[in-house]
């Protein structure tokens, strides 16, 4: 016997087929009674089919697309309905016609509540990476207080009439090292100094903990220059023709002379080869040590040609801390509308704002961005309160700021990096005078400011603490 549509359907199969799809079926006369339910529908709900049939489809789907279709005559697609909450559902709903008459409706539903968690978390990561990547453009940060002064200096690196040069970066963790250097490296495109394609390779040198390692992965390695090892580009030759930015570059001390070697000569010897390769590569180190006391002679000279100095977020005027504030928070604003097509409006309190802009941080810009990013997220409504909205204004009080962070006073000095505001004798007597006479650590440093000291309020307090518990 051989199975044809006729047969199939003579057989009555379709019932047993509707059963094993992953999808629930209801089928409602037009008064809303249910005629047909499948198992998977059943399942949903949590009744036995038999309990189902010849109720009211609303005393299980309260929500139910049929009764649309039911009143419309139309079919309604891809509706996404919630039933029990979280429970949500995607639904296609049809009407029956038989012969030009009206009989009733049939949906076909599947519970997307695992799906849709499934998008929701991935959108979350898509929106934290995004609020946590380095920047992509870089044209408004340019404009940002120091950064504006120090990148008007780092132009001279690659845009000067007698060629690019080699640099240093300094400056705590968390300053804007890496970001400078991107800007640049997008400068040096701009200008033609690179090409368009030309490539950026940054390598965070601290990751070497063994001095064999590190000199294959910067100058490369052929095929059984040690047992095991394949022929492989270092990271000179993938920088060649563009910028290698080595990041926390005082951890080198055990490859310096390679180094030297390589920025001396314009050329590099994988590991293991006797054949060498013209490279033409800028060399940006950064750290947040003084180089000059780590390096080779030589090899600072040659990278020293032009050295930049990044102040920590305290070292900054309020103004310039004010510009990152609004920078960071437009950021979010623009991300969410990116990730969600929502408009989103940040507000913050005069207290909130005032907290933030006056919080000791640290870890600098890169820890003003968390807390900034934190407060916002713990001020913000949860995603299944949103709902349709397509426009939300959202208010950041005292009560979202992380107040650890906003009361911590210690930070991280730099003093080997930026000697002019050392404390010195003269100066620690002039601070414990004052003291005395009952002026505040912002007083203090006003005075000081006027007498041609640059001694931050912060370091003031900082040191009338420290000095206090001896």
């Amino acid at each position: 016997m051989k199975l044809t549509k006729e047969l199939f359907l003579s057989l009555n199969f379709l019932p047993e087929v509707l059963d094993n799809i992953n999808d629930g079926v209801n089928v409602v006369d037009t008064d809303g009674i249910l005629v047909y339910v499948n198992e998977i529908s059943a399942n949903y709900t949590g009744k036995k089919r038999e309990d189902m049939l010849g109720n009211p489809i609303t005393d299980f789907y309260p929500a139910a697309v049929l009764l649309t279709v039911l009143q419309d005559r139309q079919p309604v697609l891809d509706k996404k309905i919630h039933f029990v909450p979280p429970k949500k559902y995607i639904v296609n709903s049809y009407p029956i016609f038989h012969k030009g008459e009206f009989l009733g409706a049939f949906s076909v539903f599947q519970d997307i509540q695992e799906l849709d968690q499934l998008n929701s978390k991935i959108k979350q990561l898509e929106i934290q990476v995004n609020l946590n990547k380095p920047e992509g453009d870089f044209n408004h940060v340019v404009h940002l207080g120091t950064m504006q002064n120090v990148f008007k200096q780092a132009k001279k690196i690659v845009g000067s009439l007698g060629g690019p040069r080699h640099s240093i970066i300094t400056g705590a963790s968390g300053t804007g090292k890496t970001m400078l250097a991107n800007l640049i490296y997008n400068y040096a495109k701009e200008i033609g100094v690179i090409s368009k394609t030309a490539p950026f390779i940054e390598i965070n040198c601290a990751q070497f903990t063994n001095p064999d390692i590190a000199a294959m992965e910067i100058f490369g390695s052929v095929e059984g220059a040690y047992t095991g090892s394949k022929k492989k580009k270092g990271l000179f030759e993938q920088a060649n023709g563009g910028i290698l930015f080595l990041d926390e570059a005082h951890t080198i001390e055990n490859y310096q002379n390679l180094l030297l070697k390589a920025i001396e000569s314009g050329k590099i010897r994988r590991i293991g080869d006797t054949k060498e390769i013209e490279i033409n590569v800028i060399v940006i180190a950064a750290s947040t040590k003084n180089l000059h006391d780590v390096f080779l002679p030589e090899l600072y000279q040659r990278l020293g040609q032009y050295e930049m100095y990044l102040p920590s977020l305290q070292e900054r005027s309020l103004r310039e801390k004010e510009q990152l504030f609004l920078h960071f928070v437009h950021k979010y604003e623009n991300v969410v509308w990116e990730a969600r097509r929502i408009r989103y409006h940040v507000e913050f309190t005069p207290q909130a704002k005032h907290a933030l802009l006056n919080a000791v941080y640290p870890r600098n810009i890169r820890q003003m961005r968390d807390v900034i990013n934190y407060s916002i997220d713990a001020s913000s409504p949860l995603i299944e309160d949103i709902g349709e909205k397509t426009d939300i204004t959202t208010i950041v009080g005292l009560e979202h700021i992380p107040f650890d962070v906003s009361e911590k006073l210690e930070v991280e000095t730099n003093d080997a990096l930026h000697p002019t505001n050392k404390i010195t004798e003269d100066v620690a007597d002039f601070i414990f005078e004052r003291h005395k006479d009952g002026d505040g650590p912002r007083k203090i440093s006003h005075r000081l400011a006027e007498m041609g000291y640059d001694v931050p309020y912060y370091k003031v307090a900082y040191y009338l603490k420290k000095e206090g518990s001896h």
